[in-house]
């Protein structure tokens, strides 16, 4: 009887023993999981970037797949530099609400109290922050009648909106439809509030608090004379010449160069390990307050009291087992970008592409199916 007991006793603490170590090694093994999908991804060409996954705030995996740059052939690393293109909105988003929580705006003023040209009344910062105020879309309006030869400015842009006065889409607050002269628009309320470029604003209030080295707005060399070391060059696939380009030689690309000047929807360039600090950022009040960074992450009410599942600069999911969930993707010829947070569970995946590869869409599935079922199986890591 005694040895019985004893026996199951050591069964016991052998058991115990194994679910530690098993639960000790989910972090390599998740890593592994991981590590298979994008090396799959990046063997069969539908994958050149850099990847990120953290899981309760720490890093499990770090890599870069490809070239920085397909004519010379230089490889992508860890600091390569990436356009953000739409990611670039939540630091948008971000500058605005620094500036509310210094009282020099606020969420529902009037935009033409800080854009007086603009021909529109009723539109507030709060529906400009959420793709709610029914304000059209600049691109179109460039594309009717801009010189093709010269490169745009916000400036430009508010005025072509001042002479134009093309009609708004619906009136503010009584739909959800994704806009980039908001944000743009937005980019130009900062400028204008805080007397600094949207530029020196953010690095200023963001980028330097932060310590995101690499981090900074840059309207890129067509319309800087700034070449920036171990850049990721954004290269599109060219039918006729079956080979990857840059999209400054393809006529259809012309807004690479003419839109060049914008800023506010995109041109924020960052790295994989700055994402990972800005993502880290978010669990504090560094830069904002808590009840600040609960609003942004909650859905946007519209006029008829339903709601829509954006905040301020990010998307908003829910998921049974992952909790809420925080996210944005971005594109611009040549790049495709995702940041993904679960932030119940301080979980990350950030997944930068400059060769818009058709596995971004793949790889953002299946690196959060891994993720999942790491959670459904072991709960959050140690």
């Amino acid at each position: 009887m005694k040895l019985r007991i004893a026996y199951l006793f050591t069964l016991i603490l052998f058991s115990a023993a194994s679910c530690d170590q098993r639960q000790e090694n989910q972090p390599k093994l998740l890593a592994l999981a991981i590590d298979s999908v994008m090396q799959s991804l990046a063997d069969s060409a539908q994958f050149n970037g850099n990847v990120l996954v953290s899981k309760n705030n720490k890093i499990i995996y770090q890599k870069s797949f490809g070239y920085s740059n397909f004519s010379t052939r230089e490889k992508l690393n860890d600091s390569s530099l990436f356009e953000l293109a739409s990611v670039s909105k939540q630091f948008t988003a971000m500058a605005i609400m620094i500036l509310k929580e210094r009282g020099l705006l606020g969420y529902e003023d009037d935009v033409q109290k800080y854009i007086s040209e603009l021909p529109y009344k009723g539109m507030t910062i709060r529906h400009f922050l959420t793709h709610t105020s029914g304000i059209p879309d600049y691109m179109e309006e460039f594309d009717k009648g801009w010189d093709p030869k010269k490169i745009a400015f916000n400036d430009d842009m508010i005025a072509l909106f001042a002479k134009k006065k093309p009609p708004v889409l619906f009136k503010p607050g009584e739909k959800w439809e994704y806009s980039n002269t908001a944000y743009a628009m937005l980019a130009t309320i900062i400028e204008r509030t805080s007397k600094k470029s949207y530029s020196e604003f953010l690095k200023e209030n963001i980028f330097d608090p932060l310590q995101l080295k690499r981090t900074r707005v840059y309207n890129t060399r067509r319309s800087s004379s700034e070449t920036i070391p171990n850049y990721a060059y954004g290269f599109v696939y060219a039918d006729s010449l079956k080979k990857l380009v840059l999209p400054d030689s393809l006529k259809k690309f012309h807004v690479v160069y003419t839109l060049d000047g914008i800023v506010g929807d995109g041109t924020v360039n960052s790295t994989t390990g700055d994402l990972f600090l800005w993502d880290q950022s978010l669990y504090t009040e560094k830069l904002v307050k808590k009840e600040t960074l609960d609003e942004a992450f909650n859905p946007v009410k519209l006029n008829n009291g339903s709601t829509h599942a954006y905040g301020f600069g990010w998307g908003i999911t829910k998921d049974s087992v992952m909790g809420k969930i925080i996210h944005h993707s971005g594109g611009w010829p040549g790049y495709i970008t995702n940041i993904r947070r679960y932030i119940d569970l301080k979980d990350c995946i950030i997944l930068l592409s400059n060769n818009e590869g058709k596995g971004m869409r793949t790889a953002l599935k299946e690196v959060g199916k891994r993720l999942k079922k790491n959670q459904k199986d072991f709960g959050k890591s140690k």
